[in-house]
């Protein structure tokens, strides 16, 4: 079989009973290695539903004028939080040692969630264009010499940067299993964020240590751009959901509760 399909009928090595699974990065390894292929389909699924709302970004702020392409990015950033519903769906479902067929259920996840989830991830999408822009003036300060006052300034944009990426896990995780309104979505999403203040942070640093490095090393690391596309999203949402996804699906028991409704579909 090619390393994009997968057999599901082929007999393996097995997983003893009540085996514990692997913990830290043994356990990333292992999901990464054993769902590769799947975490490149995803990664470019991702990228394709990307592509309208970053050509309008670069094209229309090229062309027209930045606050136009910003403007004209976000009106096709409308699929955007569908997506990334289903993005963190499926590799939740990695992580609960669940196969399945990536295209049928990202189709499905995408399906059932891109409605509510379509305002969160418009404002998601304007704030990755503004933090590109921002990070932009950070490295050009950082080449030419930067005073206290902007030295200051890019702090707080780094800081929001990690903010943010404490904060997302929780609120597509939450689209993905949660029946909620946005509103409650959102203050969750916040509570959790904070209240499991050491696991976001790592999340956070590590999901985001990628397009940190990315920016930083700009234009040299264009050069690894082909890699971001296959993988590079996939890689950064896993390392994230490694810290948390664990307090995600204690607080809302989803691994138990979906076992047991397994249990009753499948009973006489």
């Amino acid at each position: 079989m090619g390393i994009f399909s997968r057999n599901f009928d082929k007999p393996g090595p097995g997983v003893q009973k009540d085996e514990p699974r692997k913990k830290g990065f043994a356990r990333f390894f292992e999901l990464l290695f054993r769902d590769f292929a799947d975490l490149v389909k995803l990664n470019v699924m991702f990228c394709i539903v990307l592509i309208p709302s970053v050509a309008a970004f670069i094209f229309g702020s090229g062309f027209l004028g930045m606050i136009i392409g910003f403007v004209a990015a976000l009106l096709f950033a409308f699929p955007v939080g569908g997506a990334l519903t289903a993005y963190y769906y499926y590799i939740t479902k990695m992580m609960r040692d669940d196969p399945s067929y990536v295209w049928f259920e990202f189709k499905r996840k995408f399906l059932e969630n891109y409605k509510q989830a379509a305002p969160i991830g418009i404002l998601c999408t304007g704030f990755t264009y503004a933090q590109i822009m921002l990070w932009g003036n950070l490295i050009s300060a950082l080449q030419q010499g930067e005073a206290v006052g902007e030295f200051l300034w890019h702090f707080l944009v780094f800081l929001s940067f990690i903010i943010f990426m404490m904060i997302l896990p929780f609120i597509f995780m939450h689209f993905a299993y949660v029946t909620l309104g946005t509103f409650q979505i959102l203050k969750n999403s916040v509570m959790m964020a904070f209240g499991y203040l050491p696991r976001s942070i790592m999340g956070s640093l590590l999901g985001g240590a990628i397009w940190v490095a990315f920016a930083l090393f700009f234009p040299l690391s264009m050069m690894a751009a082909p890699l971001i596309i296959l993988f590079g999203i996939s890689i950064s949402i896993l390392l994230s959901l490694m810290w948390v996804w664990p307090v995600f699906n204690k607080c809302f028991k989803v691994e138990e509760t979906l076992l047991e409704r397994e249990q009753e579909e499948n009973s006489p």
